[in-house]
């Protein structure tokens, strides 16, 4: 009888969830690393464009600099605080004359590690990604001739310039004002405890965390989410079972259609990376879920076609708080100053633009 109640009161433990058996940390290592990769304890090389010290100090004071905007109020830092995970931690994007953009704004955090950058993965790259709000109407709503005439009316860009890009006899370019701010962006890494596990450190997570990566693998999460930024490395049609509803998924907005021009791309969009997702809320390109188990929750009926456990929500965000990694420090730079010859700012609004 006693064995009996013992087997009953295990039994009933199982079914609640008050306890269930911790996967083998060695096994589920395994799994992980054919999956996954952990960041790099060093710089990436970035293609055709060499990291320096001289280049990475520019691209900094660049990402700060509100006078790279036309009405000198917004900068990269406006949508891609690195304070705040690397975004703004709104809806849509605030920009130029106050304009909402249409998307949510991804964390440039690890973004140097992306198949390529937007939703519709539009810009190849970060350097591409870099001209994109600096010309966009509803952003920063710059031209290119306008940011290489600011930068050259101060001589202390010049001079950063020219010791980023030394064999160039004219070095203040928009070019190379794209370089310089994917030079930094590219030491925006920020290692977290998966990392660390999937490096070795069997108790670098928390064992709900790792039954939550057992779970976001044998549930099929990791077959869009994988690789070294746990996402950003594909493109998926949002709603592959059930079509979300058009407060998430709004209608005019068919993602990477755009870009091809095909019909099979209709809302497709570049599966997000979850490397700091905690940090990053709201969720989806149209930002309209702030809550991280209910972002979860969705992607188990519109992903995977099935709702999924309490249980399974909350260990699945076990894990993906330990994608939450240290961010560098990064110390606000003292910009070059202003001289009389610097274009002023103007707030007017182009239409079209």
């Amino acid at each position: 009888m006693k064995r009996l109640l013992t087997s009953v009161a295990a039994c009933a433990l199982l079914i609640t969830g008050a306890y269930a058996a911790d996967p083998d940390p060695a096994q589920l290592r395994e799994q992980a690393q054919e999956l996954f990769k952990p960041l790099p304890s060093t710089v990436p090389a970035v293609k055709g464009n060499k990291i320096t010290p001289e280049k990475i100090a520019l691209g900094k004071a660049l990402f700060f600099d509100p006078r790279m905007s036309a009405s000198g109020v917004f900068s990269c830092n406006s949508c891609h605080n690195v304070g705040t995970g690397g975004d703004d931690n709104l809806e849509t994007s605030i920009g130029h004359g106050w304009q909402k953009g249409p998307r949510n704004s991804p964390t440039v955090f690890n973004a140097v590690f992306n198949i390529a950058q937007f939703w519709d993965g539009r810009a190849e790259d970060l350097k591409a990604q870099a001209k994109g709000p600096v010309q966009a109407g509803v952003e920063m709503a710059n031209t290119p001739g306008q940011v290489v005439a600011t930068l050259k009316s101060m001589p202390q860009y010049v001079e950063w310039f020219k010791a980023a890009f030394p064999d160039e006899a004219d070095p203040v370019s928009f070019d190379n004002f794209a370089k310089a701010i994917e030079a930094f962006e590219a030491t925006l890494i920020t290692p977290a405890p998966f990392d660390a596990f999937l490096n070795g450190d069997d108790e670098a997570m928390t064992a709900d965390a790792k039954q939550g990566l057992q779970i976001f693998i044998d549930k099929g999460c990791a077959s869009c989410h994988n690789g070294i930024n746990v996402g950003g490395e594909g493109y998926y049609p949002f709603g592959l079972i059930e079509k979300p509803g058009a407060d998430v998924l709004p209608e005019k907005d068919k993602g990477r259609f755009a870009v091809t021009n095909t019909a099979d791309d209709s809302y497709v969009f570049r599966a997000g990376p979850l490397r700091n997702i905690a940090l990053t809320a709201p969720y989806f390109h149209s930002g309209k879920v702030w809550d991280l188990r209910q972002a979860v929750a969705i992607m188990g009926t519109s992903q995977l076609g099935e709702a999924l456990e309490g249980r399974d929500v909350d260990l699945i965000v076990a894990f993906l708080d330990s994608l939450t990694g240290k961010a560098p420090d990064v110390t606000y730079p003292i910009l070059p100053a202003e001289t009389a010859t610097t274009p002023k700012p103007s707030s007017s609004i182009v239409p079209g633009k």
